[in-house]
């Protein structure tokens, strides 16, 4: 069980397949619905003192398949000035109104608290004893995003993140 009282992806019944998962991912996540498509932004990465750790531009494609054991799926692709990129998938499955990740990179939750907010709860498995919340907002005409994640180490503030995306298909 996480902090949530949520049992973890690993004790999860298979997936259903198809349409109906889809459908019921849309009904059950109308607000992560919204975030279908294509979203180009700016992560700035801070410490506690607000002093910058890192910049970069992002690319990020949210999908909801049709077919196979995911209902949700996203890659993100990040670029630095200095012309370094990074590309990160994260499939996730669907249940009782939540997604869940586990990755190689992280394992995780998001849920929906009112119409424009969804929530994140994950661990990094490369960072042992560190875990972070993430928030993000959409905007009611559907092609702004602003996201902060908390980032904890031990259980302390250790960093933050403000992302601010716009909506590119």
């Amino acid at each position: 069980m996480d902090q949530l009282g949520v049992a973890g992806p690993k004790a999860v019944a298979p997936q259903q397949q198809g349409r109906e998962v889809m459908e019921d991912i849309r009904k059950g996540m109308p607000v992560l619905a919204r975030h279908a498509g294509e979203w180009v932004g700016v992560y700035t990465h801070v410490d506690t003192d607000n002093t910058l750790i890192d910049r970069h531009r992002s690319h990020l494609t949210c999908t909801f398949p049709a077919e196979g054991p995911h209902a949700y799926h996203q890659t993100n692709v990040y670029t630095w000035d200095d012309g370094r990129q990074e590309t990160h998938v994260f499939p996730a499955t669907y249940r009782a109104g939540r997604i869940f990740w586990d990755t190689d990179r992280i394992e995780g939750h998001a849920w929906e608290v009112d119409p424009r907010t969804v929530c994140l709860y994950w661990e990094r498995k490369n960072m042992p004893g560190w875990y972070l919340y993430e928030m993000i907002q959409l905007s009611d005409c559907g092609n702004h995003r602003g996201r902060t994640w908390h980032w904890f180490e031990n259980d302390q503030l250790v960093r933050r993140t403000c992302i601010k995306e716009t909506r590119l298909k």
